[in-house]
């Protein structure tokens, strides 16, 4: 029976297709994700009226149906489409794909029929009169009616207007009968369209679309020439870089699309300052994170002329992803592209199968981008088989380990201490890190876990340290309102991630490659994996992680609560699957990782002077946080 806790209709997400795009992500993905899966009113959030008017994404409680009927199908799809969530006690959404939206070619469809008042006004007329007037109402009817006017000036717009008066006076009269008191207009342009639509002004609404005809005309021709000049200027200045010599002591750093010092490549820089100091680096950073670099850091940003000269004349570049496919690499430069995880979900070409993944992806300018690599460098073998199939072109591959996890085997006591003291961790608590991993099927990220129950359920013993992924930094955090507890602490801008590693004593994450560096420390791994079979048929995976975890694994909260309370986390069984795990995975990485780096590529060591990998059973690593007390 429904009930406050229930939903009378569940939102659902949608893809869009045409003929020549298949499954393409719908807009209402955001939407969905922000609100959540708990049931609640609409008015709690009106900005759900914005998705998409489509009854494929209605999941409809069946008597809530039978006993709304009679009114739910007084009018056309439209308008039921809206009548559904404005008559339910409670909404809740799903980011599940109920429908393929498919859109077919203009010339297998019969000739288009305009939209008339009945087919385009009445439906919005009858659902907003649904909502009785009031301050409870107010917030939906202003969505609502905001909404209406949108679509009906879009349509006004997008047919031809010298014949379209009647349908304008028609939107005009039913805006002024539905207008909510107290009711503001827009800023800008739209606002001035709506005011016209309401007085019924259709000469002067024509009069103000000729005129922005006009103004986007100029602006867009203004803009072409501005691009095209600057792309002249870049052009010339570039051909002027690319002839000047190669210098042999210049080196371009970036991580991450330009997001700073960070990862193999900044270890490599390290590295690079104690042992070929000779060797100048310069670091690619967008503008914004600029001030983000350490003090003294040179750089260069992306589209300067600084840029492309430092582009051009360098010897050497190094990036844990790619550079941009319009960098013309020259005779003589030297790529290294370091990679920035072991991988157990699909990459590169091998993610062409996957249209959630491979969304928005270049195949052919991706494979150009690969032919630039002279290195790619691995941590141990199953990464060199996966790169090799994933990235197919005739780079060299260095097996000399991942230069990020040197520190997980050269880092003492006094570090491990000292992160803990900057995160406020006191000695003997137990520090749980959550590091959960990007789903291409999700747009803005949310905790997979109720944290404030699961520390409740562990005690004041443990703190969790929840790190979101890097793709959703822009995102507003959901743990503000944990973090007074000093139990749960959002570290999800905190670098680097490694130090967080040093501090933890188990790693909680999903399908995330931290588990591979962090496997290094020889502690204890557990996995959350409660959406493992939609991650496989999403993202796809590179073997089964259920059948090979590194620890004790979790299919659900209450699992997961009951391995972290008991001894599951850490026991025999435990141990030995970690074991496996480090002796599959950890082949390469020894503390030594950066130096058999700078001097294979940076000083033309041969790789039979290189320092040799020491083998795992005679590796230290650093110590856990409570030998670190002890020491």
């Amino acid at each position: 029976p429904a009930g406050r806790h229930h939903a009378d209709v569940i939102l659902l997400n949608h893809t869009r297709s045409t003929w020549s795009t298949d499954g393409a992500p719908s807009p209402d993905g955001p939407l969905l994700d922000k609100a959540g899966h708990s049931p609640l009113p609409l008015v709690t959030l009106p900005g759900l009226l914005r998705l998409a008017p489509l009854l494929g994404t209605r999941l409809v409680r069946a008597s809530f149906w039978r006993a709304h009927e009679e009114v739910l199908t007084a009018g056309n799809a439209l308008y039921t489409a809206y009548a559904l969530p404005l008559l339910a006690d409670r909404v809740a959404c799903s980011d599940q794909l109920a429908l393929d939206a498919r859109t077919q070619r203009a010339a297998t469809l019969p000739p288009p029929v305009a939209d008339g008042p009945e087919g385009r006004v009445e439906p919005y007329v009858a659902a907003y009169r649904l909502l009785e007037p009031g301050p409870a109402t107010a917030p939906l009817r202003r969505t609502l009616y905001d909404l209406m006017t949108e679509d009906w000036l879009h349509i006004i717009a997008r047919e031809q207007r010298g014949n379209d008066r009647g349908f304008f006076l028609a939107a005009a009269e039913a805006a002024r009968a539905c207008k909510p008191e107290g009711h503001r207009a827009p800023e800008g342009v739209d606002g001035v369209r709506q005011k016209l639509l309401e007085a019924g002004s259709y000469e002067r609404y024509l009069r103000l679309a000729e005129f922005n005809d006009r103004r986007r005309h100029w602006r867009s021709l203004a803009r072409k020439q501005k691009r095209a000049l600057g792309a002249k200027v870049r052009a010339r200045r570039g051909r002027a870089a690319r002839k000047a010599p190669l210098d042999p002591d210049l080196a371009v750093f970036t991580a991450y699309w330009n997001r700073g010092v960070t990862c193999n490549p900044g270890a490599i820089a390290t590295k690079l300052a104690e042992i070929a100091p000779h060797i100048k680096p310069v670091w690619v950073s967008g503008r914004a994170r600029v001030p983000l670099l350490p003090p003294g850091t040179e750089h260069v940003v992306p589209g300067t002329p600084r840029y492309q000269e430092a582009m051009a004349r360098a010897t050497y570049l190094v990036n844990n992803v790619n550079f941009p496919t319009g960098w013309v690499k020259r005779p003589g430069q030297f790529h290294l592209q370091t990679h920035h995880g072991t991988p157990l979900k699909r990459m590169g070409l091998d993610q062409m199968p996957y249209p959630a993944a491979a969304h928005g992806l270049d195949f052919r300018q991706l494979l150009r981008r690969i032919d630039k690599w002279d290195y790619s460098l691995t941590s141990n073998r199953h990464s060199t088989l996966m790169w090799r199939h994933a990235y197919p072109s005739g780079y060299t591959e260095l097996e000399h380990g991942y230069p990020r996890n040197d520190v997980y085997y050269t880092a003492g006591p006094d570090l491990v201490r000292a992160v803990r003291t900057r995160l406020g961790i006191a000695p003997g608590v137990r520090a749980v890190l959550y590091a959960p991993t990007h789903r291409d099927y999700e747009s803005e990220w949310h905790p997979r876990l109720d944290l404030a129950r699961l520390t409740e359920r562990l005690g004041p013993d443990t703190v969790l340290l929840v790190r979101g992924h890097y793709f959703y930094s822009s995102s507003p955090s959901e743990l503000a309102g944990l973090r007074a507890t000093r139990r749960v602490l959002d570290v999800s801008a905190y670098e680097p991630v490694e130090e967080l590693a040093l501090a933890a004593d188990a790693l909680v994450t999903d399908y995330s490659s931290i588990m591979f560096d962090y496997a290094h420390l020889d502690r204890p791994i557990v996995v959350y994996a409660d959406d493992w079979e939609i991650y496989q048929a999403t993202r796809g995976v590179y073997f089964d992680l259920m059948e090979r975890p590194p620890g004790a694994v979790a299919r659900t909260e209450d699992e997961l609560t009951e391995i972290l309370a008991g001894d599951a986390w850490r026991d025999t069984a435990a141990r030995t699957a970690r074991a496996a795990f480090r002796e599959r995975f950890c082949a390469f990485d020894d503390g030594r990782a950066a130096e058999r780096v700078v001097r294979r590529v940076f000083l033309g060591t041969p790789d039979a002077e290189l320092p040799p990998v020491l083998p795992l059973a005679e590796r230290t690593p650093a110590p856990t946080p409570e030998e670190a007390v002890s020491a």
